[in-house]
């Protein structure tokens, strides 16, 4: 995926739960796949991606809330769905509820590329 990048930071909203809560125990294939339906009947596009790992993270502004996610288990994995519709992350939080919230503007200093991931991926063999 080639992202172009902004001039101007746009407001990315976004939640966030352990790998295993989003991954494993909840049907967020399913929920996410009931979303893409609903954008394609009312003929709206798609604006969200989920990400592994998520480097946003990493940003100096996001100390205290990863200190916070991390607690009572420092070696979680996280999964977050990023979103400019703050709507659509409203609507996944009813719907998923043990998440935590929150937003950023990017691209930025702290955070240059907003939907970027610290694992690697894996390339096919």
């Amino acid at each position: 995926m080639t992202l172009i990048p902004l001039k101007k930071p746009i407001t990315y909203h976004f939640i966030i739960g352990s790998d295993n809560f989003l991954l494993v125990e909840e049907p967020l294939e399913e929920v996410l796949r009931e979303r893409v339906q609903h954008f394609g009947r009312i003929e709206s596009y798609t604006n969200f991606w989920v990400i592994q790992s998520p480097k946003f993270l990493d940003s100096v502004e996001f100390n205290d809330f990863k200190r916070k996610l991390l607690e009572p288990d420092p070696s979680k994995n996280f999964t977050a769905i990023i979103s400019t519709n703050e709507r659509f992350i409203c609507w996944l939080k009813l719907r998923l509820q043990n998440v935590a919230t929150g937003s950023f503007l990017g691209p930025t200093k702290d955070i240059p590329s907003p939907l970027s991931s610290t694992r690697a991926l894996l390339e096919p063999n």
